[in-house]
């Protein structure tokens, strides 16, 4: 806020007299007074509306000033508080501003006194304000339970704050272990909905015949079994969050029963005449692709339109990039505490091991994984020979691919140099192109995609092959209009790999600018 705009104050002083006086000192100086004489109606005033600044005067007919001062700090701590007394000691001024009182002023006071004291409180208002402003902008590592500050992550937090208030349908998708209940727990805990209950509802793990009673409920004798009134989700759910885990499972009948809920928030319990009504926020999940569920026929689409209004997309673990070290580290010092275990990191080997694999069970597997590592073993490093077979196998495999890919190409070169002084010859040219012919039907032939994405380099001319790397690499990300994962899967890396690459390119070129 600009210091020198119009600021809302409110002043609590007993005397009409000075009342009167201090609120002309504050209107010179562009404040909108609202000026109450007892300590209850300051209390009464703040629930209506949050000024930008306090001035509190501590003896009040009807109470303390510093039983406001401490329940302001409570309930509206933005409020830049400034106490007065006409009977201030040094202890009663340490102890307000311990308090969280801005300053302290003795009466009597003039009218510049009160306006310096005020301009500073709105400066450093000012400087709070946007210091929190720099903050919310910077990476959080950690987020309502997530754990990652890769620009992926950053996105999908931001997403949750900007939806966490509406009662707008919340749909997340993401693979099977990327946090889809997290993501739901979330939306709740950071909204509106959050003193309310959470109800989760697993839509695959509930047989068909049930899953209807699972959600509405049913009454005495709906069904054989039902002994007795049961509330479903739909009624647990009362001012709360319903989470419709894996929706797309979801039985094509009972979808048609969903939807009219969703538009209506009126049910009728299995076996039940009396429709209810209940104000519910729904999030629903899936490990499928939604708008193809709806083309294929097994999931209607009004139904999608209710439901996919704000849609979330939860990153896989392999495209997260330095996220998959963060995430190992904070399950480390977590099992290490539960098993008792002194861990404390990662060998430089085995973080290239967890950094480099494709994570097919993402961040669930990776708890799994760091799980059985600390169980299992006892020491104060993580080594590459601690970790499961089928992470150090797949590492293996790919280092296998690449030296055998170095030496086709070596190979390949080999022959297009015997090829090239052949036909520096005139009388054996044509030996040297049905050589070359030979070499092109021969087990190393460059794929025509991976022409098109491989741009030429001048001929005759060397350079260090990590540029020749580079320009390949960020030729393809061009070629897919910035998406690096896509790019990363035509040229048969993961995205993390693109990423790490990127760093190391920077790290050269800064070097061999120095």
């Amino acid at each position: 806020m600009d210091v020198t705009s119009s600021f809302t104050t409110l002043l609590v002083e007993d005397s009409m007299s000075l009342g009167a006086l201090y609120t002309e000192f504050l209107r010179a100086d562009g404040a909108q007074v609202t000026h109450v004489n007892h300590g209850e109606d300051a209390l009464n005033e703040l629930k209506l509306r949050q000024p930008d600044l306090l001035v509190l005067d501590i003896q009040l007919p009807d109470m303390s000033g510093m039983d406001i001062l401490e329940a302001v700090q409570k309930d509206y701590p933005n409020i830049t508080v400034i106490m007065i007394t006409a009977h201030g000691t040094i202890d009663l001024a340490v102890d307000a501003m311990r308090s969280g009182a801005f300053d302290f002023l003795v009466k009597p006071f003039d009218a510049k006194r009160l306006s310096i004291t005020v301009r500073n409180a709105l400066k450093q208002r000012q400087l709070v304000n946007l210091v929190a402003k720099y903050e919310s902008s910077l990476p959080k590592p950690h987020f309502m339970g997530f754990v990652g500050e890769s620009l992926a992550m950053q996105t999908v937090y931001k997403t949750i704050d900007c939806v966490a208030n509406s009662k707008a349908s919340a749909f997340i998708v993401g693979e099977s272990g990327t946090g889809k209940e997290v993501c739901a727990h979330a939306i709740h805990n950071a909204g509106n909905r959050k003193d309310g209950p959470f109800v989760a509802l697993n839509c695959a793990s509930i047989p068909k015949d049930l899953i209807e009673s699972e959600i509405f409920g049913h009454t005495k004798g709906a069904f054989t079994g039902a002994v007795a009134n049961r509330d479903g989700a739909a009624t647990q759910a009362h001012n709360g969050t319903l989470f419709l885990d894996e929706i797309c499972e979801m039985d094509l009948e009972l979808q048609s029963k969903l939807l009219r809920f969703i538009q209506t928030g009126v049910f009728q319990r299995v076996g039940g005449t009396k429709e209810e009504k209940v104000d519910v926020r729904f999030v629903s999940a899936t490990n499928r692709m939604p708008w193809d569920e709806v083309k294929a026929g097994r999931f209607r689409e009004d139904l999608f339109y209710r439901l996919h209004v704000i849609p979330i997309e939860l990153p896989p673990l392999r495209v997260r990039g330095k996220d998959i070290l963060l995430l190992a580290t904070n399950l480390l010092k977590e099992y290490n505490k539960e098993e008792g275990k002194s861990f404390k990191g990662f060998s430089r080997e085995a973080k290239d091991c967890l950094k480099g694999y494709s994570w097919p069970g993402n961040v669930r597997q990776l708890q799994n994984v760091i799980r059985q590592v600390v169980v299992l073993n006892d020491s104060e490093t993580v080594e590459l020979a601690m970790l499961p077979v089928q992470l150090t196998t797949e590492l293996e495999s790919t280092s296998v691919s690449q030296s055998n890919l170095a030496q086709s190409f070596n190979s390949k070169t080999e022959a297009y140099q015997r090829a090239e002084d052949i036909n520096a010859n005139n009388s054996e040219a044509t030996h040297a192109s049905a050589f070359i012919g030979n070499i092109e039907q021969g087990a190393f032939v460059i794929p025509k995609a991976a022409e098109a994405v491989v741009p030429k380099a001048d001929s005759g001319q060397i350079e260090p092959l990590w540029l020749t790397e580079k320009r390949t690499i960020e030729n393809a990300i061009e070629r897919c209009d910035g998406n690096v994962p896509k790019a990363a899967a035509l040229l048969d890396i993961s995205a993390s790999t693109i990423y790490r690459k990127r760093q190391t390119w920077e790290e050269l070129e800064n070097s061999l600018s120095h």
